[in-house]
């Protein structure tokens, strides 16, 4: 009983910083913002600078390659995508007020449908309700969608300083590991090295898995709405990638969008229904394919307890919150099961 009350006061230590951190990251969200964005950055380039370095290539031999590969990569981005898909964002932002007025008119041409002229006046009164707060949902998106973009111009800043900080983390990932080694306690070192390659695969094989995942979904799902005719299906094959992150509910979010183009467009169940098929089967090859290939190892998560901990993280620290939510949430399940076997008690 003795030995378990000091981990006890650890673990509890331990949550206590992790809640400072979390709450000296609200408060310095664009700063923590760009940071995250580098880790991620680095937490995912390491492999390919370790890779070399396997075959005989110094790591700062490695990172320049690395670093001149990536820049061949940008040029040819800038060059021959940046364009397309400028040309494409300024129509979606053009095209956009346009179909929220005619979803307007649609909701209107609706309720003169289904309301009768001599219902209750609370069904007018409920129908006109509804009719109000879809003007405020319009009003809201399509300000939204502008203050996104407004916010894609603040975030340059971000964008030519995360690769210097990334250059950095490289550079100094192996000081940076024997000085947190240094300060272990000698009697838990070999545990809590242990310890720490079990959260380094986890974090790192959900990281590139979940990467590889959204990719896949964004391209099915780009090219299953072109061939369906919908409108902007570049932009809504982002939007059901970046979706797919979110566990469970993702298959939703991702649907609405092409649903709502797709009815605008047509006014066709007909269509409805093809843009439902393909979700499901995209989100079916997702789940029964593509995710057991990519990930070897499962994150073994209760279904219940991810979804509080994606909504909580989210509610946090925003869209940092919910791309980090699973793996902060799978290292404390490795934390706790090496606490359960007693392995932090061990001489």
């Amino acid at each position: 009983m003795e030995e378990r009350v000091p981990v006890v006061n650890r673990v509890v230590g331990v949550l206590l910083v992790a809640v400072a951190i979390i709450a000296a990251g609200y408060a310095l969200r664009h700063t923590a913002s760009c940071f995250l964005l580098s880790f991620v950055i680095a937490y995912l380039l390491d492999p390919f600078v370790v890779m070399m370095e396997r075959r005989g290539v110094r790591r700062t031999w490695g990172i320049i390659l690395l670093y001149v590969g990536l820049t061949l990569f940008s040029v040819f981005f800038v060059t021959f995508l940046m364009p397309l898909l400028s040309i494409r964002w300024e129509g979606f932002l053009t095209g956009l007020p346009a179909y929220l007025q005619k979803a307007k008119n649609l909701a209107l041409a609706w309720k003169m449908r289904i309301l009768p002229p001599y219902a209750a006046e609370e069904w007018r009164w409920l129908f006109d309700s509804a009719a109000g707060q879809l003007d405020k949902l319009l009003a809201k998106l399509g300000s939204g969608v502008y203050e996104t973009a407004a916010g894609l111009a603040f975030n340059l800043f971000t964008l030519v300083l995360a690769p210097i900080l990334v250059f950095f983390m490289l550079w100094y990932k192996n000081e940076a590991k024997e000085g947190i080694v240094a300060w272990l306690p000698p009697a838990r070192r070999e545990v809590l090295i242990t310890l720490g390659r079990e959260v380094n695969r986890s974090i790192g094989g959900y990281l590139w898995g979940q990467f590889i995942v959204s990719a896949i979904v964004a391209l099915f799902s780009t090219v299953a709405l072109f061939v369906l005719g919908i409108d902007y299906p570049i932009f809504n094959g982002i939007f059901a990638g970046l979706a797919s992150i979110l566990p469970f509910i993702g298959v939703i979010l991702a649907t609405l969008p092409p649903l709502f183009f797709a009815y605008v467009q047509y006014q066709s169940g007909v269509m409805i229904l093809k843009v439902i098929g393909v979700f499901a089967v995209i989100y079916f090859l997702e789940g029964y394919l593509v995710k057991p290939i990519v990930f070897k190892e499962s994150m073994n998560l209760n279904p219940l307890v991810t979804i509080i901990v994606v909504m909580a993280f989210g509610e946090l620290m925003g869209f940092w919150g919910i791309i980090l939510a699973i793996p902060i949430a799978a290292a404390a399940r490795i934390v706790i099961d090496h606490v359960r076997r007693g392995d932090f008690s061990r001489r």
